[in-house]
């Protein structure tokens, strides 16, 4: 039986008697009626781009990371792309809406948000785990008050069908999905039409011949983490909802006082290693928005979800530890991919000395995700350093309020046209 509750705690963030005492009933609980068990590795990870996104952000998928383009699955509104590296790490599934006039609930999570609205249909879904037994999870979950779609639901909204998902989060806006699949069978999601489109795959193969050519195709390594960001009241019910949902435990928090924020780490207990199942960071603000203005305070994580909703914020690839070019890995990875167009929110940041350096991609306009590179170097078991993610997080908060003023730009000149 797993023990969820015997690792390391790591961090210096303070939580609330509430979060510590239901952290500890809740894994017991989990562990006790083998949920810990039951519950696997991600399998995959799951998003929807607007109508004529989708071949594009392959394009980038496949220049910045491992991911080959598999198949396309065809259904009535969606066209479904999976991507892979290997069996051993999570697909990437990317779901393009056919048509812009769709409605649905993964659109109207966006809609009330004022920069997330412009890209209505632009929404990371969540995480589809790997289960022993499809049938057991989902009794034992609905009876600790978890809520499924139903089948119709799932026909409806055009998701695999031999996958349960839970219903959209009310702290993160993600749902959580299970797949049951023997540890030693091939993934296979049941939905629509397949096939290998042309288009696709030659955007795919386009971009692998150049990371060979460049030399990073044997740099880049699988997802490292995956990182979201909530409102500030809900940090701590969203990290136990989480813990809830699957067979992760809590690695531990920091106060990263200088944003004002804190970076709060859930990792697999069943792998040590990110590439077998990333870890899911949840970055919260320490004070609400509305204090701002008494504190004196940044706040670029709240203001993120103010203007975009509680969502994904970036996903993580790890670079492999070495030297290439009379580089570390991850600065040329960087220099190359700049040199194909691809821009960055900072110089790399960190140190060799430190045991890791980590760099922020320019926000995706496909799909709206910031792609985060990290090297480790040795034996650095860590995610980030306080300076670090102090940095990372305040370049974000420098392009969001650009993003924010352009909008505010575009709106006011829309009132004058008007007027």
């Amino acid at each position: 039986m797993s023990k969820s509750l015997e690792f390391n705690r790591h961090g210096d963030k303070q939580n609330s008697a509430f979060f510590e005492d239901y952290l500890i009933r809740l894994l017991e609980e989990r562990d006790r009626i083998g949920l810990s068990d039951l519950i696997g590795e991600i399998d995959a990870v799951m998003l929807t781009v607007d109508p004529g996104h989708s071949i594009d952000y392959i394009a980038e998928l496949a220049l910045m990371t491992p991911y080959h383009y598999l198949v396309t699955l065809e259904s009535e509104s969606h066209w479904t792309h999976i991507l892979r590296i290997d069996m051993n790490s999570p697909d990437f599934l990317v779901r393009e809406v056919k048509d812009p006039n769709i409605r649905g609930i993964f659109r109207s999570l966006n809609e009330v948000y004022p920069i997330g609205a412009k890209k209505p249909n632009c929404r990371y879904m969540g995480e589809i785990f790997r289960v022993n037994n499809l049938h057991d999870v989902v009794t034992l979950q609905n009876e600790r008050e978890f809520r499924f779609f139903t089948q119709d639901d799932i026909r409806r909204l055009e998701l695999p069908g031999n996958i349960a998902f839970t219903k959209p989060s009310p702290y993160t806006h993600n749902v959580v999905g299970y797949l049951e699949r023997p540890d030693d069978q091939l993934r296979v999601y049941s939905l629509g039409l397949s096939s290998i489109r042309n288009d696709v795959q030659d955007v795919c193969e386009s971009a692998k011949n150049l990371q060979s050519q460049v030399g990073i195709d044997e740099l880049l390594r699988p997802i490292d983490h995956l990182a979201t960001r909530i409102y500030s009241q809900n940090r701590e019910v969203a990290i136990l909802e989480y813990l809830s949902l699957t067979s992760y435990f809590y690695w531990g928090s920091y106060d990263i006082k200088d944003q004002n924020s804190s970076t709060n780490v859930t990792k697999s207990v069943h792998f040590q290693q990110e590439s077998r199942s990333p870890a899911k960071v949840f970055t919260a603000n320490n004070t609400p928005y509305f204090v701002n203005h008494l504190e004196k305070l940044p706040s670029p994580t709240e203001n993120f979800v103010r203007n975009y909703g509680p969502r994904l914020h970036h996903v993580a690839f790890a670079v492999k530890d070495g030297e290439s070019g009379g580089q570390t890995n991850i600065d040329y990875v960087v220099d190359v991919i700049e040199k194909h167009g691809k821009q960055f929110l900072l110089d790399v940041i960190g140190s060799q000395e430190e045991g890791l350096k980590q760099i922020f991609s320019s926000a995706s306009e496909h799909s709206s995700l910031i792609i985060e590179y990290v090297q480790r170097f040795g034996d650095f078991q860590g995610f980030f350093t306080k300076q670090n993610v102090a940095e990372l997080t305040h370049a974000a908060g420098v392009e969001e309020e650009l993003n924010e003023l352009q909008k505010t730009a575009s709106d006011m000149h829309g009132f004058a046209l008007q007027g």
